[in-house]
């Protein structure tokens, strides 16, 4: 409640909305990405203070955090892109003022001083002619989403920010034109970190990944950032890393018990595995279930002793029964 506030007051202070609509607004703008709720540090800086005592100056250097913030909603890089792109397609609608008229419209038609169809066709034949405007005078593929930062000091490859399907990455090189040129190399940005705001010296330390950390068991483990974070690779399967260590700096003897704790774990829950048929047998917290790419299905209870014994077949049973009656497999709270 306390995040919320101060955008409720912004809200109430620009007319928009109602207090029915702004926890909804705050709550679908955090669904899609388009704000994040979260800590960041400040900057260190050094400030020069001159102090006057006894008709002397006397000059002192001292050094000061600013810029932290605790708890608050930051935009991100995708909100950034869609509020530019809004207001240059749709101006009239995305500003403040229009919001405000609209709530104003909508009290004049609950008091029957408007005609509700004629305040939706006066609103609808201009916004019409502007999707239509976007729609054929628009190419998506050509969209700015990033800027250039620079080039890469010893390669010469021009460096610049993107936004692909999976977040916001620097890219070192450009995509070729022809068959047979460089590809580009890829690295998703860091927490925190965004495309207005990154510096090339931040996105030359983030080609530092994938990096090999060492050998172990004589196959290399290399440490990345992936779409679901930070992991190590090794002997062709991923280990999230935990948010504890950093994928720049974890070390060999630090990355060696990660790795071997969560295959243990992962052999320790294994009740059988139908490789052919990419199943998995799995024990879990309230239960032996099946695991089938990344959806689990229920086993029946009275097959939880013999889950050892099933065939392909009976589990494959389980998992078209599963499918076909979906409310089947869901618990239920009890009832306090």
């Amino acid at each position: 409640m306390e995040l919320i506030r101060p955008t409720v007051k912004k809200l109430e202070e620009l007319g928009i909305g109602r207090p029915s609509t702004y926890a909804p607004t705050i709550s679908t703008i955090q669904k899609r990405d388009y704000v994040i709720k979260e800590n960041r540090d400040g900057k260190s800086r050094t400030v020069n203070n001159l102090l006057l005592e006894a008709g002397k100056i006397t000059a002192k250097t001292e050094t000061e955090n600013f810029g932290a913030e605790k708890s608050k909603l930051f935009p991100t890089d995708i909100a950034l892109i869609v509020s530019d792109f809004l207001v240059d397609r749709f101006p009239n609608v995305v500003d403040f003022s229009f919001t405000a008229n609209i709530e104003k419209e909508f009290d004049d038609i609950a008091q029957g001083k408007t005609q509700w169809a004629k305040m939706i066709d006066n609103f609808y034949q201009d916004f019409h002619k502007q999707v239509v405007d976007t729609e054929e005078n628009v190419d998506r593929a050509n969209l700015q989403t990033g800027r250039d930062l620079g080039f890469h000091p010893v390669t010469g490859l021009r460096i610049s920010t993107r936004l692909g399907r999976f977040g916001p990455f620097v890219q070192l090189g450009e995509t070729p034109e022809e068959e047979g040129g460089e590809k580009p190399v890829y690295a998703s940005l860091k927490k925190g970190q965004l495309m207005e705001t990154i510096t090339l010296e931040e996105a030359l330390d983030l080609f530092k990944l994938p990096r090999t950390i060492g050998l172990y068991h004589e196959k290399p483990m290399v440490a990345a950032i992936g779409k679901f974070g930070p992991y190590i690779k090794f002997d062709s399967k991923f280990y999230s890393l935990p948010k504890e260590f950093d994928p720049y700096e974890i070390k060999l003897e630090e990355a060696i018990p990660i790795i071997s704790e969560k295959r243990t774990a992962k052999n320790e829950r294994t009740i059988k595995v139908f490789e052919k048929e990419k199943i998995q047998l799995l024990k879990g917290p309230y239960g032996n279930y099946i695991k089938k790419g990344l959806r689990n299905f229920p086993i029946p209870k009275e097959k939880q002793e013999n889950t050892p014994d099933l065939t392909i077949e009976e589990v494959q049973q389980m998992i078209d029964y599963a499918i076909a009656n979906p409310s089947k497999g869901k618990r239920r709270a009890k009832k306090k």
